[in-house]
C-alpha cells in the first residue's frame, strides 16, 4: 500500500509540474480539482526540489484576490558573468 501511495504522489507531482511548466499558475483548490492533490504544500516542496536543483527554474507565488496562494514556475535565464 505504501508503494501505491508513493507512486500516486509522484504522479501528482509530475502532473502539477507539467501544468506549471506550461506557463500556467495553480492554486491549492485548482490542484485538488484538476489532479486530486490533497496537500499542495507537500507537492510544491517536491516540485521545488526537482526544478531548483538545476538552477534554471524558480517556483514563485502570488496571492489571489481571495487570499489563496497561486504557484507558478518561472524560467531563469542564466548569464555568463565572463561574457556579460
Amino acid at each position: 500500500m505504501f508503494a501505491m501511495s508513493n507512486t500516486n504522489n509522484q504522479s501528482q507531482t509530475r502532473r502539477v509540474l507539467n501544468y506549471l511548466t506550461s506557463g500556467r499558475g495553480l492554486t491549492s483548490a485548482e490542484a485538488r480539482s484538476r489532479f486530486g492533490v490533497q496537500n499542495m504544500r507537500a507537492v510544491m516542496t517536491r516540485v521545488r526540489q526537482l526544478t531548483e536543483r538545476y538552477g534554471n527554474w524558480r517556483v514563485t507565488t502570488s496571492e489571489t484576490t481571495t487570499g489563496s496562494t497561486r504557484y507558478m514556475i518561472k524560467k531563469v535565464i542564466l548569464v555568463d558573468p565572463v561574457s556579460a
